[in-house]
């Protein structure tokens, strides 16, 4: 068993991230509706840290605001390179003696798996002082090379540029992720100089000087290359987002959920779903849904931030907006908007109906056409269906209203009033016949027409 060791996370996101072309920093866009530092901070949460340290440059007020209290920042300014914004962080860890894990906040799906299996390599029988995330890219491109025996015992730490052919011909690249104890870390980052042609403080030369000094490093390589991808442009936001849904529909599948094309579906971070589940084509989760066990999606439903029980059915096209409950077995179809709702066990509302601010009872039925009439144009009102009431179609119920057990209202009706257990409510103007009239009428306006085309 191995064992647990404190260690401190330090996350880079002082990039100005120029190709995102945003007013947004670039790593507080979203994948799956959540900003994609929120994505790695979770996985850090999920191994306990010491401490976590957030390195800020441009747009240092959104991401203080993002965090709020879940991170310690500091600045880096001006920006002088990786190995000068990690420098930043030491008076943070001031007083830490157990381990510091670098990672990159536009690197948002680092696995927990992969930092342990760093963090753990740093205290192996050989103690490296350095431990690098290497990867395996199909094309490794212009990465910077990491060269290692079998064991993973790093020789050199070497730039595409300045590598030679037999090194470029190696396809172990460096992520830029590292761990090292604090103790060794901040005294190599002060041994970095910037005599480079962009006169910056490269972070992969702490190994190097390392390595210079007798001391060992080591190579941790990932399986899972896209785990390591950086995000610095929408086309890559994009691929990010396809591979995260990707990932999801096949953990969702495996999971015990029908997805009918799953291709189409597109799921939040923190999407719910149980098992026997299905969800047609054309589906779309924003964050805050819970889908109990053999429920059913239909074709191009939006759902956000609502619960939907167990056998319940939803769609097609139906809306389902925060606060959105559906208990079991209740169905709710097309054309139909649900808000801040109660959809009691059993019930119904079949189509072309919004359900704003309101509680239905169990086995009620919400005929075509209803609206609960929410807002007065200041403030929301509730509307009580009771259980088993029925609300004839295209009826308006002008809240605050409420609807008793085994209630009718019949259809066409504007409810402003409440309506007793068991009674009928009609709320209809006049119906009133003239007999002829429409016959006469249309004579008359063919006579008239015919004798404006003679006199034209």
């Amino acid at each position: 068993m191995i064992q647990k060791r404190e260690f401190a996370a330090v996350i880079l996101a002082a990039g100005k991230g120029t190709r995102m072309k945003s007013d947004l920093h670039k790593v507080l866009h979203p994948i799956a509706g959540r900003p994609m530092l929120h994505h790695l901070m979770a996985s850090v949460e999920s191994l306990e840290p010491a401490r976590k340290v957030v390195v800020v440059g441009a747009g240092r007020e959104q991401l203080e605001a993002a965090l709020g209290d879940t991170a310690r920042t500091c600045l880096q300014d001006p920006q002088l390179g990786t190995a000068h914004a990690v420098q930043q962080a030491e008076s943070e860890l001031d007083g830490f003696g157990g381990d510091v894990l670098i990672l990159y906040g536009d690197v948002p799906f680092v696995r927990e798996a992969t930092m342990r299996a760093m963090l753990d390599r740093l205290h192996a029988e050989d103690a490296p002082r350095v431990v690098v995330l290497g990867f395996e890219p199909a094309d490794p491109l212009a990465y910077g090379r990491v060269i290692a025996d079998a064991e993973g015992r790093i020789g050199k730490m070497v730039e595409f540029k300045d590598a030679s052919e037999a090194e470029r011909g190696c396809g172990l690249c460096n992520s830029g992720l590292m761990a090292a104890r604090a103790s060794d870390l901040f005294g190599l980052l002060r041994r970095v100089g910037n005599d480079n042609t962009q006169g910056e403080y490269y972070l992969p030369d702490i190994v190097n000087i390392a390595i210079g000094d007798g001391d060992a490093c080591a190579v941790v390589t990932t399986d899972a290359p896209g785990e390591v991808a950086g995000i610095n442009s929408r086309a890559e936001l994009a691929a990010a987002e396809a591979q995260w849904q990707s990932f999801r529909r096949e953990e969702a599948m495996a999971e015990g959920v029908t997805l009918k094309a799953p291709e189409t579906v597109f799921f939040s971070y923190d999407t719910q779903l149980g098992r026997d589940v299905v969800v047609e084509p054309n589906v779309v989760f924003g964050p805050g849904v819970t889908v109990a066990d053999r429920a059913h999606i239909k074709s191009f439903s939006h759902i956000e931030g609502a619960s939907i029980g167990e056998g319940a059915q939803a769609g097609p096209f139906a809306r389902l907006r925060p606060g959105t409950v559906m208990k079991k077995d209740s169905f709710v179809g097309n054309f139909v908007e649900m808000k801040a709702a109660v959809l009691g066990e059993g019930a119904k509302a079949s189509h072309l109906t919004y359900l704003g601010d309101a509680e239905v009872g169990a086995r009620a039925n919400i005929g075509a056409g209803t609206i609960t009439c929410n807002y007065d144009g200041y403030f929301k009102h509730r509307t009580v269906v009771g259980e088993g009431a029925f609300i004839g179609s295209n009826s308006a119920l002008i809240a605050p209203v409420s609807i008793g057990r085994d209630a009718i209202v019949a259809a066409g009706s504007a409810v402003s009033g409440d309506v007793a257990d068991g009674d009928l409510r009609m709320v209809r103007g006049e119906q009133i016949v003239k007999p002829g009239w429409a016959d006469r009428f249309h004579d008359a306006m063919k006579k008239k027409k015919a004798a404006a085309k003679k006199g034209g």
